[in-house]
């Protein structure tokens, strides 16, 4: 590639970029998605794109101009993920509203009998993350943790921790979960088979979250003041009784939540692994790919959520409605942080930064699989956010990716080991990292002690299972 600038200075700029981009976030509190737009502005200007599109000229190609640029990265990776987050997003409200999270954590109990209620917890957990977002799926278990720790006489770190690693392992790896899928925009990595090795590897995932859990708790850990007084209170006259119901509303069956959860995913794998044994151009062919779309598989899990757990059970359509309109205004920001990722990830694509960065790797011998890795890894320790993380990190390594003409399968697993790079290192600067040590009663220094190498453990792990894949796969 004929670079604008000298290789080394197109790195600096690169690398002054994601420090601008960190400092922008970290310490002036911007606003993720205006921090990516203007991060890509100065970085395209400062890399020599031209100001404005330049046309085709004899043997010149065209050359895209700084915001014409941002403007196609933008719309590019939000033409696949728009939809995704938005309709993944109204499956996990029916599921939380309907009171789906209790069904589960409750069969799963029943199952495994009361002396292995840690295991029936993030067994559930484990599933009702796929559709749910980490933060708020975390939120609703809340009642449920503190309700089992309460009947067990133990600190609800206990039963809390595993259900924790385990929710956001699966939110940066599993789509519909929007950093996953915005980072399989940007490489152009299939869906499909980043669903069913995401699945693959969250079964072992959700053993070690388990013993992490374990292990972690061999101390006894001292409740902060205000976590202890809610838990204290709950269940009480005074405090919180926890649960999304309605008055006189039954939770649906666990096997309902389960078969709407497995629904999607299962018709996707159909599209990724039956549709291609027809020649294409056939209608069976057509067809089986068409259900496999993952936006169509929401729809129609969708539609059977709404029917199942909705209109079944007595909901009006105006609740209905509501319900699935309180969806959006989170899933709004999540989808535009994303498109600005696939922004910035454009600017490095132009400007020749993702390809110099690239060959800086191929020169120092480091494995492109384990520098996709490394790569997330620190940007997430370094700004807190995984989607953020996933999708500059993908833009960043489009070029290295791109020039080793992967298969769809060896594609995904590379877009997998992205998303197991941002799991790691989840410290002060991640609204999760507060979220779990407030709920659990952990103060900051035995957050740090102990949910911090936790998310890291994992990722580590979630990365050696991908590499094996990536190794073992013709």
């Amino acid at each position: 590639m004929t670079y604008t600038l000298p290789l080394p200075a197109l790195i600096l700029i690169g690398l002054a970029g994601v420090g601008l981009l960190l400092l922008l976030i970290i310490k002036f509190k911007v606003q993720a998605f205006y921090a990516l737009i203007v991060t890509s502005i100065l970085v395209g200007v400062g890399a020599g794109l031209p100001l404005t599109t330049i046309a085709a000229s004899g043997d010149e190609p065209e050359r895209l101009g700084v915001i014409q640029a941002i403007i196609q990265g933008v719309g590019g990776t939000l033409g696949s993920v728009a939809v995704l987050v938005a309709l993944g997003s109204m499956l996990g409200k029916i599921v939380e509203i309907s009171g789906g999270a209790d069904a589960l954590a409750g069969r799963f109990t029943g199952w495994l009998g009361p002396k292995r209620i840690g295991v029936a917890l993030t067994a559930a957990a484990a599933i009702l993350a796929i559709p749910v977002f980490f933060d708020a799926g975390f939120i609703i278990l809340i009642p449920i943790i503190y309700a089992f720790s309460k009947a067990a006489g133990v600190n609800p770190i206990k039963f809390g921790l595993p259900i924790a690693g385990i929710m956001l392992a699966v939110h940066v790896a599993v789509p519909p979960h929007p950093g996953i899928v915005g980072g399989a925009a940007i490489l152009q990595a299939d869906v499909g088979w980043i669903t069913i090795f995401s699945l693959l590897t969250s079964i072992p995932l959700a053993f070690a979250a388990y013993y992490l859990g374990k292990f972690f708790n061999r101390r006894e850990f001292s409740m902060i003041e205000a976590t202890k007084a809610m838990f204290d209170s709950f269940g009480t006259e005074e405090g919180p009784k926890g649960g999304t119901l309605a008055d006189g509303e039954r939770a649906p069956g666990a096997g309902t939540v389960i078969g709407l959860i497995v629904l999607p995913l299962a018709l996707i794998m159909v599209g990724t692994t039956i549709a291609p044994r027809f020649e294409e151009g056939t209608f069976w062919n057509g067809l089986l790919a068409m259900i496999g779309q993952p936006i169509f598989a929401l729809a129609v899990a969708i539609g059977a959520a709404m029917y199942a757990l909705g209109v079944r059970r007595g909901w009006s359509a105006a609740k209905l409605g509501e319900v699935m309109e309180s969806a959006l205004p989170a899933a709004a920001v999540i989808i535009l942080v994303t498109g600005a990722g696939g922004g910035f990830g454009r600017i490095l694509t132009e400007t020749g930064i993702g390809a110099a960065v690239a060959d800086s790797l191929a020169s120092a011998g480091i494995p492109v699989l384990l520098a996709v890795f490394l790569i997330s890894l620190i940007l997430r320790a370094a700004q807190g956010s995984a989607t953020v993380a996933i999708t500059t990190a993908s833009g960043l390594m489009l070029p290295a990716v791109a020039a080793l003409g992967l298969d769809p399968v060896h594609l995904a697993l590379v877009a997998l080991a992205i998303g197991y790079g941002s799991l790691g290192l989840s410290h002060v600067n991640d609204s999760g990292f507060w979220i779990v040590t407030r709920y659990l009663g952990l103060s900051v220094k035995d957050g740090l002690r102990v949910w911090t190498p936790m998310t890291t453990i994992l990722g580590v792990l979630g990365f050696l299972l991908t590499a094996g894949l990536y190794v073992a796969i013709p």
